[in-house]
């Protein structure tokens, strides 16, 4: 991309110049590629402007006939459809399951059951199977060889579809568990199978998109008239989408038609948005683009979500596990762009402003994941896969005689049944800040939950506390598969 030269040698006194540096491309999303920016000094500005930034009120993503994959915004302005939603969940879902409880119990040996009984009279999961009776985090699960049980448990209440489908508690609006997500996660963790497995998610920009993007680095001008500022802005974001294209979509260690797999997109994707400004934080914070205070070196800003790893407590006979914490950080290391597009290792040591926004990400994920569900939803998906994980590693199958006939079987109860999403559109902002130009093009999501039960990093039940709720534990009624 041509940018148009200067105005013809203007009078000294009225001669302003301004300097663009080049900063890109952040194309949303890859755990393994994560983020990248190019700096290159261009041209000089004296004054500045903000990047623009529109709140989106609620999210969801979309995947298209092609595998397109996109973020979508729903409206509810005046709260119509919700109250519409909420008065109907009301009216089906039991005043049991519509009371918040502070520990609900669900068995999964009799989840398991209640779902073969289902299918064998020719009837798929009610509502209360599919959304895991209303947990909305996974706190503790316990296993119970001489009643041959295993039970999870945590907080949860009725549910309601906010207007992007996504599934909401009534009252906090914290997502729930959904029992695919649950399938997923034992599925990949199952008897037998292979060890420390490796999830997550990435959105990798192709090596010749990269060697196109600094081609066109090449022909921003070092120097531009006050007057063309906002011109040369929109040309260099119009040329990086052009330059960058589609990305492609890797999903590993779950089936990318899963929604498991999609809240991993989504939560990368939007994470990136925030970070180039491109979507409004939910919450007061540093992002990269407002903490930049000096061009990033040829380099690439990887992003990427992980689980908190010490985030296990165990009693000493393993039969009880509780998960600690948040259990998200987000992490960020350096990379470097090779002249033909390649990826190369870079000092390892991140830009300041890239570090900043990483750690402002992980201390306020707590704040952020209340205004944004879907970021609650990835940590759900890590405490899933971590527990799915500890039931394998500490042979729950066997001690509780259950072989999950319907939960490990995806023919009985598929969880691969959304569109695969293969490519998203790279994104790019282009903005003044200061006397430099910054055009970021708009990580990922890794996991490995055998991590999280290394011995080096699980915390012991050294006061009894987690044993003593564990035999405490009051037993489900007959027949029943959760209870309070």
């Amino acid at each position: 991309m041509q940018s148009e030269p200067p105005e013809a040698d203007p009078p000294k006194h009225k001669r302003r110049s301004f300097q663009c540096s080049l900063w890109s491309l952040l194309v949303a999303a890859s755990m393994i590629c994560g983020s990248s920016w190019l700096s290159n000094p261009a041209a000089r500005a004296d004054d500045s402007s903000g990047a623009t930034t529109v709140q989106l009120p609620t999210f969801g993503v979309a995947v298209d006939a092609d595998g397109v994959l996109s973020i979508k915004r729903f409206e509810d302005s005046d709260g119509k459809l919700r109250a519409e939603r909420l008065a109907a969940a009301k009216s089906l879902l039991p005043g049991n399951l519509l009371a918040p409880a502070k520990l609900r119990k669900v068995s999964l040996v009799a989840l398991d059951r209640a779902l073969g009984k289902q299918m064998r009279h020719g009837q798929p999961p009610d509502d209360a199977m599919l959304h895991l009776a209303g947990l909305q985090r996974l706190k503790y699960v316990f296993c119970f060889p001489a009643q041959k049980d295993i039970v999870i448990a945590g907080p949860a209440e009725g549910w309601v579809a906010d207007p992007s489908g996504r599934v909401v508690g009534i009252s906090t609006g914290k997502p729930v568990l959904e029992l695919a997500d649950l399938a997923v996660a034992l599925r990949t963790f199952r008897p037998g199978g292979h060890r420390h497995v490796f999830l997550g998610c990435s959105i990798d920009p192709n090596p010749e998109s990269l060697s196109k993007l600094m081609e066109l680095q090449k022909t921003v001008p070092r120097s531009i008239a006050q007057s063309d500022r906002d011109e040369l802005a929109a040309r260099l974001a119009k040329g990086q989408q052009k330059a960058l294209g589609m990305a492609d979509v890797r999903v590993f260690g779950v089936p990318a038609n899963s929604h498991f797999a999609q809240v991993l997109l989504e939560a990368d994707y939007r994470m990136k948005l925030i970070g180039i400004g491109l979507e409004e934080p939910p919450v007061k914070m540093t992002t990269f683009l407002s903490a930049l205070t000096a061009p990033p070196r040829n380099g690439l800003q990887r992003w990427w979500f992980t689980p908190n790893y010490d985030c296990v407590k165990v009693t000493d006979d393993r039969l009880a596990m509780e998960l600690l914490g948040q259990g998200v950080q987000l992490q960020t290391e350096d990379k470097v762009i090779g002249p033909d597009g390649s990826l190369l290792d870079g000092s390892g040591q991140p830009n300041k402003a890239s570090e900043l926004f990483a750690q402002a990400f992980t201390k306020k994920f707590v704040e952020i994941s209340r205004q944004a569900p879907v970021y609650a939803q990835m940590r759900n998906l890590f405490d899933l896969a971590i527990l799915a994980a500890f039931i394998r590693q500490q042979d729950f199958y066997t001690q509780s005689g259950w072989q999950a006939p319907f939960l490990l079987d995806e023919s009985s109860l598929p969880g691969s049944t959304l569109p695969t999403p293969r490519k998203v559109q790279c994104v790019v902002n282009a903005v003044w800040k200061g006397n430099r130009l910054l055009s970021p093009a708009g990580g990922g999501v890794s996991l490995v939950p055998d991590e999280a039960l290394d011995p080096k990093r699980i915390t012991k039940d050294a006061d009894g506390d987690l044993g003593r709720r564990r035999n405490s534990l009051a037993r489900a009624p007959a027949d029943v598969w959760w209870w309070d």
